[in-house]
């Protein structure tokens, strides 16, 4: 029995299973006819070779878990077909909420890739390898691309449960592979790093105490490189022919594990989309406790009240947010904003105490816990001026550690009531002490005890150095290597994107890193060629409205629904694809019942800033880029 490619990918599921095993496939160059991507040596295949070979295509059933066997680590655990208008649910998953209709013909595969690291059972640091959630379009809606699906967090999930698809939901920032493989027709993918989550950082500490290095490697780089590989290995298999092309989606831990692959694994993607990259790892996550060490030190453990963090950020954004004489709501560049409440009196309280807890005033001492907040982690616990330095330069100086987030951003996250528990974790994993955690650590040897209160500056400031000597036993987590050579010849294209808001990764941490490429592969005109920065004023750790105004309604990256964004998405593929490398990129603010005139604006490729040129200042018409 012979068959066309086209005829095999039109197909239904049922037939293609009546028909495997005895097609034999002609000459690769005869049956697809479509050019590759002139590319990495791993898109090439036997098209155009003339050679005849015979090769069955796997079938969405249990017969895969027998003939997908890439290699003695990897286990096919799952293959499961979803029709279109099926519910995308495993046996066992719960009914509320009601899970995701599934929008086309689906295949889901889920992997395991060992070895994994031995324990004692139900240990967070035991893990039988890394999961792999792989979806496959239906072959007639296979648009021959990968684009798979960046982490966040620790980045742990359910990839390896049999009752639970990890890659089923909607919205945040990325698309989700469900909505990657049935809308854009794209296959997709996601990975739980080598641990099972949630759980925090407990699976990074052994049982004595010591550094999981097994783990962290899995979690730094080994779990999405293999996602790729595998990826690209079952796309073969099930369709006969490789991707065009291959794409990393991630934002957050998902943005550093773009910026890994391309350091470390630079022929694993054409295109990589990194928003937020969680880079600088130790150093910003350190940083993250230090509002909170300030509160302790400073303020006797009475953080301010959320009432008083919206009052000094309006402020900030008050002084700073005017175009042309007119407000944004939000600030357009925080690097040109040096607000001080500590000289405001307007929001400073008449008494000169020490605390106070309403919310239209600050004293002076609260004042000054603010500024220190906002510029960032110190080994003594002091901040200069925001005159002489408001955290914004391109290096560190002095006695700063890391920056803080800027002026005007939300600073609930970090400086609320309670730790973010990511920064507690991984100061307990510098000092292999997880008494430093909170009570959500789990490990033999002692769980969390919120130990970080009684951290002094100092102590954190040792907690940061250990983060930075131990890089090696952490499979170098800061993924701060500037080098994208590789990448770079491999024919790559990066594009990262931040949040001039973002409420929990520094921005000028981006801009840090990429001001260091620049000065390690010779400059803008020759990092911008496969490398391109874009700052997002007043965007949020997210898709969202970052600062403390919730009448801002800043602009924002396009294409946000059930998929996540897809307007950078589309920036990147045209990059790729078609050679458009972005300049200039226009976004807007959703309408909705209370905001029902979408605001406008550009983002420009960095280091050109949008500059107003005339007209409405909530137009993206009314600007250029300039540098």
């Amino acid at each position: 029995m012979k068959i066309g490619m086209q005829q095999w990918l039109g197909l239904s599921y049922e037939r293609r299973r009546q028909v495997r095993g005895v097609l034999a496939a002609v000459a690769a160059a005869t049956i697809f006819g479509v050019p590759l991507h002139a590319g990495a040596d791993e898109h090439r295949t036997d098209e155009g070779k003339g050679h005849h070979h015979k090769h069955e295509l796997l079938a969405c059933d249990d017969t895969m878990k027998d003939e997908f066997k890439p290699d003695s680590l990897t286990t096919v655990l799952l293959v499961k077909a979803f029709a279109k208008g099926d519910p995308l649910a495993l046996s066992g998953t719960p009914a509320t909420p009601p899970p995701p209709i599934a929008a086309n013909d689906v295949c889901v595969v889920k992997l395991l890739v060992g070895p994994g690291s031995p324990g004692p059972a139900g240990a967070p640091s035991t893990s039988p390898g890394i999961g792999i959630e792989i979806w496959l379009p239906a072959p007639a809606n296979w648009n021959r691309r990968i684009h798979v699906i960046g982490g966040g967090g620790w980045a742990g999930g359910a990839q390896t449960s049999l009752t639970l698809l990890s890659g089923s939901g909607g919205g945040g920032t990325t698309s989700s592979p469900a909505i990657v493989a049935t809308v854009e027709g794209a296959v997709s993918a996601n990975t739980d790093t080598g641990h099972s989550g949630p759980g925090g950082g407990s699976f990074a500490m052994n049982p004595d105490g010591t550094i999981n290095t097994v783990l962290w490697n899995d979690f730094a780089q080994r779990g999405i490189h293999q996602m790729a590989v595998k990826t690209k290995e079952l796309t073969k298999a099930y369709y006969g022919r490789h991707a065009r092309y291959a794409y990393w989606d991630g934002f957050s831990t998902g943005g550093r594990q773009g910026h890994k692959l391309a350091q470390a694994h630079p022929t694993d993607f054409d295109g990589i989309l990194a928003g937020a990259p969680a880079i600088n790892w130790t150093r910003f996550i350190t940083n993250e406790l230090y509002p909170q060490i300030v509160v302790q030190r400073d303020l006797g453990g009475a953080a301010l009240s959320f009432g008083q963090m919206t009052l000094l950020g309006n402020a900030a954004i008050n002084a700073c947010d005017v175009v042309n004489g007119e407000h944004l709501g939000y600030i357009p560049d925080p690097s040109e904003c040096r607000y001080d409440p500590t000289r405001d009196a307007s929001v400073l309280c008449t008494s000169s105490g020490g605390s106070n807890t309403t919310a239209n005033c600050v004293t002076p001492v609260q004042a000054e816990a603010m500024n220190k907040m906002w510029y960032g982690q110190t080994r003594d616990g002091r901040a200069p001026s925001p005159a002489v330095d408001n955290s914004w330069s391109r290096t560190i100086n002095g006695d700063q550690l890391w920056y803080g987030l800027a002026r005007g951003t939300n600073m609930a996250a970090l400086a609320g009531p309670t730790p973010f528990t990511i920064a507690t974790d991984m100061v307990a994993l510098e000092d292999q002490d997880p008494t430093l955690a909170t009570t959500s650590f789990v490990n033999a040897t002692g769980n969390g005890a919120n130990g970080w209160k009684n951290l002094s500056y100092a102590q954190l400031a040792d907690a940061y150095d250990n983060g930075v000597m131990l890089q090696s036993s952490f499979a170098h987590i800061n993924t701060d290597n500037p080098n994208l050579r590789p990448f770079r010849n491999a024919g790559g294209k990066m594009l990262m994107y931040h949040g001039l808001a973002d409420v929990l990764i520094m921005p000028q941490g981006s801009v840090n890193y990429y001001q260091r490429v620049l000065r390690e592969m010779g400059g803008l005109h020759a990092v911008k060629r496969f490398y391109r920065l874009f700052l997002v004023p007043g965007m949020t750790h997210g898709l969202g409205n970052g600062t403390s105004n919730p009448n801002a309604n800043p602009p924002l990256p396009g294409g946000v629904g059930a998929g996540g964004t897809t307007q950078l998405y589309d920036v990147l593929t045209d990059w790729v694809e078609n050679g458009m490398a972005p300049t200039r990129i226009d976004i807007s603010s959703a309408v909705t019942a209370t905001f029902p005139v979408a605001k406008s604006r550009p983002i420009c490729v960095y280091p050109k800033k949008a500059t107003h040129a005339g007209g409405d200042v909530n137009v993206a018409s009314s600007y250029v880029c300039d540098d």
